[in-house]
């Protein structure tokens, strides 16, 4: 009777972790990343000078981006290649780019494939095609060292992947991770995520490749990319990088902490 009951039971646990398991590998897109589509010929609500800039890869794809201009007429400092997270679009980034723009610098933003106008297949492989793309735009105008790589949450891998390759005058790193698969395990700590993710972005792995400096900056109280993320990051810092810890930081908002705004402050006028 008792170990009837126990079989039971145990089958009960077998079928929801055999559930869940299947729900996250089918449906691992829907489940990490959140674009927000934009009609091409609709406008984004975007207070500050900018234009948008529209690149046909091939019959299916369209890169779009976002140029925003400096505040001062002026000639730039240089470009800023910002890589945003995995929600939306580039108008819910917009508003990171004021204390860029009023620092001097232009700044490059897209919008992964099927995320706001940008049209395609979404895959790992792309997101480093399109971001070599955008880097080609910014050095014909300036030379690599005035070009800044800034990636956020998801586009730090991006970011990342592409300073590895690519020359910068500094790499910034906001909320990074160490991988994509353990991100999600903190989610499913009784799952292989490495065995059942079809995206990687091994950041950790970038990062050992960056000859450029690289300031981190990750909240504490992180709830969706823990700092023990950004910490696993150090053994691949070389001595003169910087990883900044914020008190109390969570995944959102850190660029309003004053401390971390007197530290990019420094980073941007080296």
């Amino acid at each position: 009777m008792v170990n009837n009951r126990l079989l039971r039971w145990l089958r009960w646990i077998v079928s929801i972790y055999i559930g869940i398991g299947f729900l996250f590998y089918f449906f691992q897109e829907e489940l990490i990343f959140h674009p927000e589509r934009v009609h091409p010929n609709n406008n984004y609500e975007i207070p500050y000078r900018h234009h948008d800039l529209a690149i046909p890869i091939n019959s299916s794809d369209t890169l779009h981006l976002v140029e925003f201009l400096p505040d001062s007429q002026q000639a730039a400092k240089g470009i800023i290649l910002y890589f945003h997270g995995n929600r939306k679009h580039i108008g819910y980034y917009a508003d990171q780019t004021p204390p860029m723009t009023k620092d001097g610098y232009r700044v490059l933003m897209i919008d992964y494939p099927g995320y706001g106008k940008s049209s395609g297949q979404f895959t790992e492989q792309k997101l480093y095609e399109w971001s070599e793309i955008v880097y080609r735009i910014a050095h014909k105008q300036v030379a690599a060292d005035s070009i800044i790589i800034h990636g956020k949450s998801l586009g730090t891998g991006v970011a990342a992947q592409l300073a590895s390759r690519r020359g910068c005058k500094t790499l910034i790193l906001e909320t990074p991770y160490y991988d994509l698969p353990s991100v999600a395990a903190r989610f499913l700590p009784i799952y292989p995520t490495s065995w059942m993710m079809r995206y990687s972005f091994p950041l950790h792995e970038y990062l050992k490749n960056v000859s450029a400096p690289v300031f981190i900056f990750h909240g504490t109280n992180d709830e969706v990319i823990g700092i023990k993320q950004a910490k696993r990051l150090q053994p691949a810092l070389k001595k003169t990088d910087q990883l900044l810890m914020v008190p109390g930081g969570t995944h959102n908002g850190l660029v309003q902490d004053p401390m971390v705004r007197r530290a990019l402050d420094s980073v941007w006028a080296r």
